[in-house]
């Protein structure tokens, strides 16, 4: 007999927090006030129409006001949600974004949603809007990493991706997925520059981070990811996902 999906939540004028299980994901919503979204434990995706958000533990995934957007979870994850003013909303990005955690600005997550907080003792009145204010400056300061996978919107850079996405270790050049879609390389490689900001390859890395990352949450050791997610050997991707991520796959698993 299955078990049932545990699945707890706190909600406060300032923020929140919702522990999901692996799969869990969210309605289609939108809030009135920009928010933070950080994954304690766990890998969360944020989805918009401009694409895919990343934000396993070391990143916060930031998601402007009136943007329509949904939530998935990749292993037990434990979110955590700050909701900003808007005028220190205008100060991060008027488009969905993912910044690096520094240690203070992580410190300043988990004060700002830990219990105290939905048991009715957590900050109020300027004590939180100079922690607010503290968070915003953190990730201001922080490197703009690469984490957010944009989406497609032409129809043959959507049949691409809808292939890689069915399987990231896919190897076929873009020459050979033009072929199978009736387009140039030369055409191809100026679409996803123009459309996405970022060659073929770069997207491409991105996305088998993207399903590294799920598969790592969901158990799966570092040689059965690299090979999933197509890397010829397992040195090959510790050394991309360590560039990207900032820890190697093997740290990072067991940190979740």
């Amino acid at each position: 007999m299955p078990v049932p999906r545990q699945i707890t939540s706190y909600l406060w004028p300032s923020g929140g927090r919702h522990l999901w299980p692996s799969g869990e994901t969210s309605e289609l919503q939108s809030h009135e006030r920009g928010h933070l979204v950080y994954a304690a434990r766990g890998v969360l995706v944020v989805q918009t129409e401009y694409g895919t958000s990343l934000a396993p533990a070391n990143r916060v995934a930031w998601t402007p006001a009136g943007f329509p957007h949904f939530h998935r979870a990749h292993g037990d994850t434990d979110i955590r949600i700050v909701f900003l003013a808007p005028s220190l909303a205008r100060l991060i990005s008027d488009r969905p974004a993912v910044f690096r955690t520094s240690g203070l600005a992580r410190e300043v997550l988990l004060a700002l949603t830990g219990p105290h907080n939905y048991e009715g003792a957590g900050y109020r009145g300027s004590a939180l809007t100079r922690l607010h204010r503290v968070l915003v400056d953190e990730l201001r300061e922080a490197p703009d990493p690469p984490l957010q996978l944009p989406a497609p919107r032409d129809d043959r850079l959507r049949a691409i991706a809808e292939r890689l996405h069915e399987n990231p270790a896919d190897n076929a050049t873009l020459a050979e997925l033009g072929k199978s879609i009736g387009a140039s390389a030369r055409t191809l490689s100026r679409l996803f520059h123009d459309e996405l900001g970022m060659t073929f390859y770069e997207w491409r890395t991105q996305l088998r981070i993207y399903h590294a990352l799920v598969l790592l949450a969901d158990g799966h050791d570092t040689v059965r990811t690299a090979y999933a997610c197509g890397w010829a050997n397992p040195s090959g991707f510790i050394a991309a996902f360590t560039a990207v991520i900032g820890t190697t796959p093997g740290r990072y698993r067991s940190g979740l």
